[in-house]
């Protein structure tokens, strides 16, 4: 059998995370049949879900943060009682001493997640991350000052070796597939669907838990059924504030004379279904935020339900029907909004801006638009079903003649990176960190649009220049032991370019060689 190496090249970096180096043997693979090695994934669907020792439910994280938080609150407390005692012991018993200033607290940070006192507020609203938390103050040394009592014991942060080890799942999921073609769907639609672990402590214990309950199991099912399961995610809720919503006219909303949050209802119509321009107005943007009050999850106390789960709240709910985009739907509580959701999945708006950003994300940054006329046929006959989209994707011509012009994300690019050199991530460290650096924080966007995905946002002279510096990096660590020739093999093989194969063959070392080749268009393109 032929094999088309250009079109193998095309299949793992167009729609994976690149070949895997050592015996893989990923670009022979997908050189033999490429369409057929990129859509095999698809027909494994139970592949895509996540599950690794010690990853919990939201639930469970939830009710974990809040133990967490006593205890942080515990600690404090007891240092504060301790630095008390320890001046009172200290000062001079014959002449009366003015009390000491208040030292400073052992913690940073107040971790807490201000418990409301009625049912709706069992829910928290810090708004910082729990990078700082539970991290002591550094004293500075006084000779006059008594010894410095044994500081209490500091509780583990829960919070960050949760997000850790849920990074550490996806990295090596990632690193380890054969294509990666489902991994690179799941970063798709937690892009698309994103919140920002930097919005709290609730975000940040949350974030792994939200794609591989919200984003996972969807992927390849039905989109209307993952657009439910997103908006009703209490990470969802909590990033964009919805469990702050009150129908003016509900019983919580006349107690606590608080109204709507518009939030989660724009970003719904605006990022997540119709698009800008989607024929929604802001009467339809208030009109929905009214029909999803009531949706949030259960706080500390667990009045609702099991603390940190979704829940329905009646009694924050706004009474009475409404109107969304010429509809009427009828005073039904939870159902309401459900069906409300399922009616703007099916909309044409949102058939077109799925269709345009998918061909945007995985074909070029000016979507062919013949191809995403075809797609948007395809969501609409098939109900959003989203294997049927991404089969379509494999089979149409656009997706394999169109040149390889997009550039890998950060995110990409470091992935890629381990599985040509081999490397499966022991622990999530170096990559949280080299995301950081390039501007793609892991699960942490800027804002609730996610991460850029043009060729432009990524491709700036400064991002190149750090993306050189890592890969320098690399080759500093580890050119020693292996051959960039014999890595290029494995990536391209035939389809690499003269001028990439010179440039490794002239460099001055195998470090340097490894670090040109990371960052040759082969490795940077897709």
């Amino acid at each position: 059998m032929a094999r088309d190496f250009q079109a193998a090249l095309v299949a793992l970096n167009r729609f994976g995370f690149g070949a895997r180096g050592g015996a893989s043997g990923d670009l022979i693979n997908a050189a033999s049949d490429p369409r057929g090695f990129v859509k095999a994934e698809l027909a494994r669907p139970n592949g895509v879900l996540l599950e690794a020792p010690g990853l919990q439910s939201t639930p469970q994280l939830g009710q974990a943060v809040f133990a967490y938080q006593d205890q942080v609150k515990q600690a404090r407390e007891a240092a504060k009682e301790t630095a008390r005692e320890t001046a009172k012991d200290t000062a001079p018993a014959e002449t009366p001493q003015p009390a000491p200033a208040d030292p400073k607290p052992a913690l940073r940070r107040n971790l807490s997640l201000n418990a409301v006192a009625t049912e709706i507020a069992g829910q928290m609203a810090d708004a910082k991350t729990a990078d700082n938390a539970a991290k002591p103050d550094t004293m500075q040394p006084n000779m006059a000052a008594p010894p410095p009592a044994k500081p209490a014991p500091q509780p583990l942060n829960v919070i960050q070796k949760t997000f850790r080890a849920e990074a550490l799942a996806r990295l090596q999921r990632a690193t380890l597939a054969e294509c990666g073609f489902t991994e690179r769907l799941v970063v798709f639609w937690s892009n698309h669907f994103c919140i920002s672990a930097g919005k709290g402590e609730l975000a940040r214990i949350w974030a792994g838990a939200f794609e591989r309950e919200a984003i996972r199991p969807h992927v390849l099912g039905r989109f209307a059924d993952m657009l439910r399961a997103v908006e009703q995610h209490p990470a969802m809720l909590f990033f964009l504030d919805n469990q702050q919503s009150l129908g003016p006219d509900s019983r919580a909303g006349q107690n606590r004379k608080r109204g709507l949050n518009e939030n989660l209802a724009r970003e719904i119509m605006e990022l997540h279904t119709l698009g800008v321009g989607g024929g929604y107005t802001q009467e339809d943007v208030t009109s929905l935020a009214r029909i999803i009050t009531g949706w949030t999850f259960a706080g500390r106390q667990g009045q609702l339900g099991a603390p940190g789960s979704f829940v329905f709240n009646a009694n924050a709910h706004q009474p009475g029907p409404q109107v969304l985009l010429g509809k009427t739907y009828q005073a039904t509580g939870l159902a309401q909004g459900e069906a409300a959701l399922a009616d703007i999945a099916r909309h044409p708006s949102t058939a077109n801006f799925i269709a345009t950003k998918f061909v945007r994300h995985f074909v070029a940054d000016d979507p062919p638009p013949a191809l995403v006329a075809r797609l948007r046929e395809i969501f609409v006959r098939t109900d959003g079903d989203l294997r049927a989209l991404a089969t379509a994707l494999v089979d149409s011509d656009e997706a394999w003649k169109s040149p390889l012009s997009k550039m890998r994300s950060p995110y990409d690019f470091l992935v890629a990176s381990g599985r040509l050199l081999a490397r499966v991530p022991e622990e999530p460290g170096p990559y949280l960190n080299n995301l950081n650096l390039l501007g793609q924080p892991l699960w942490s966007p800027a804002g609730p649009n996610g991460f850029p995905d043009t060729a432009a946002a990524w491709a700036a002279p400064e991002g190149m220049k750090l993306r050189l510096d890592i890969a320098s990096q690399m080759g500093a660590r580890l050119g020693n032991n292996i051959d960039p020739l014999d890595l290029l093999e494995f990536a391209a093989a035939d389809a690499a370019s003269i001028e990439t194969r010179k440039t490794i063959e002239r460099a001055e070392s195998r470090q340097q060689a490894l670090a040109l080749l990371l960052m040759s268009p082969e490795m940077q393109r897709r």
